[in-house]
């Protein structure tokens, strides 16, 4: 697995490299990582088209996780992400992301839209992130985390030691995996994240495809009116999935996804 320093502070991003064809990279979701791409079935109908680059986003998986809210600002983000394509000589790529990725995809492609091919938008917002975190997550979530660590996050969505199904077990795993001043830190980022004016969004060119689930408000709303703004861009629904639901199961987004990146 490559390992490369980011520009920015040096910490370790780690990422991995499948397939052939153009180069697309997948950018998982806050407190998930890049195992999610292959565990929910992304991983082998996309990489047989595509050169697929899947990153664990700093304080995510095995990338390093500073403990410092500034180190997750937006731009922070883009710079790892640039690092990582520079590092596998990849000039431009197509971004797919989910949620937090999903952000920072739109981040670069809004700051150097030179290095983007198409934006794919899972659950995506260009919204104003202030409160989010307790919409997503649960109210307090920032607090729990800081006071209780990966446990209290896991218990505040229902996950605590008793769940036995093999997908919330799983989840729970992953969760508890994480280290809790990162994700803090990462929340609080996340909660002072600004709205994208709607003139950059307006005058962004690269194609776009924003997709959200029927049940997952307000990513619903804000991602058909991001796609409205936006100059070469559509909005497909996800009829009856929710935030956490938005990417399983997988076939109903590939549908749109795969012909999309063609």
């Amino acid at each position: 697995m490559p390992v490369i320093p980011s520009p920015v502070d040096a910490i370790d991003l780690r990422y991995d490299v499948s397939g052939s064809g153009p180069a697309l990279v997948l950018l998982h979701g806050s407190v998930l990582s890049r195992a999610i791409w292959r565990g929910l079935g992304y991983l082998e109908p996309l990489s047989a088209e595509h050169t697929v680059v899947r990153v664990d986003l700093r304080g995510h998986g095995m990338s390093g996780a500073p403990h410092e809210v500034s180190a997750y600002a937006q731009q922070t983000f883009v710079a790892d992400l640039l690092a990582v394509l520079d590092a596998e000589g990849i000039r431009r790529a197509a971004l797919l992301g989910y949620s937090l990725g999903a952000r920072v995809a739109l981040s670069t492609a809004l700051s150097h839209p030179d290095r983007v091919t198409h934006l794919v938008s899972l659950g995506g917002s260009a919204s104003t992130q202030h409160g989010v975190v307790d919409s997503v997550f649960f109210p307090g979530v920032i607090d729990a985390v800081r006071e209780g660590g990966m446990e209290a996050f896991c218990a505040g969505q229902g996950l605590g030691p008793e769940v036995d199904s093999r997908r919330a077990r799983a989840t729970r795993t992953a969760f508890l995996a994480a280290d809790p001043r990162a994700v803090a830190a990462l929340l609080e980022a996340t909660d002072r994240t600004a709205g994208v004016p709607d003139e950059v969004l307006a005058g962004c060119e690269v194609p776009a495809l924003w997709m959200a689930g029927s049940e997952d408000h307000p990513r619903l709303e804000e991602s058909r009116r991001a796609a409205a703004l936006m100059a070469e861009a559509e909005f497909v629904p996800l009829p009856g999935r929710d935030h956490g639901g938005t990417l399983f199961p997988p076939d109903e987004v590939l549908e749109h996804v795969l012909p999309f990146l063609r």
